[in-house]
């Protein structure tokens, strides 16, 4: 059985880094983005199963990126990570279509699981 695909999309370097280091031996990272422009299109040449989603980024955001994205893969699973003081941000990214959010800074077992959450048949 092959690995769900990722798309890490974060403008800190070192948060791509660790979350690929959580994800990666449960997950095929195919790509990481460092602004919502960049993401769209990596998202279209990769096609990842899911995609971790920063909200403060420069060029376009995160709330911009999730709004595109949905309106040309409306099944696109996507979880939030975000800073604790994003709450009405976050509440809105669920509201749009998100799957899911992890706060920074985040525990490794908590992004695990909300991944894994995104493909169990409960």
């Amino acid at each position: 059985m092959r690995l769900k695909t990722a798309l890490i999309i974060d403008d800190a370097a070192v948060m791509r880094m660790r979350l690929r280091d959580i994800l990666e031996p449960h997950f095929d990272v195919v790509g990481e983005a460092e602004d919502g422009e960049q993401a769209l299109s990596l998202y279209e040449a990769c096609r990842p199963d899911f995609v971790t989603l920063d909200i403060t980024m420069p060029k376009v955001d995160g709330i911009t990126f999730l709004q595109n994205l949905l309106k040309s893969h409306p099944d696109a699973k996507v979880i939030i990570v975000s800073a604790v003081g994003q709450k009405q941000t976050v509440f809105k990214a669920l509201t749009l279509g998100a799957r899911d959010f992890v706060v920074k800074p985040f525990d490794p077992e908590r992004v695990k699981t909300a991944a894994n959450r995104l493909f169990s048949k409960a």
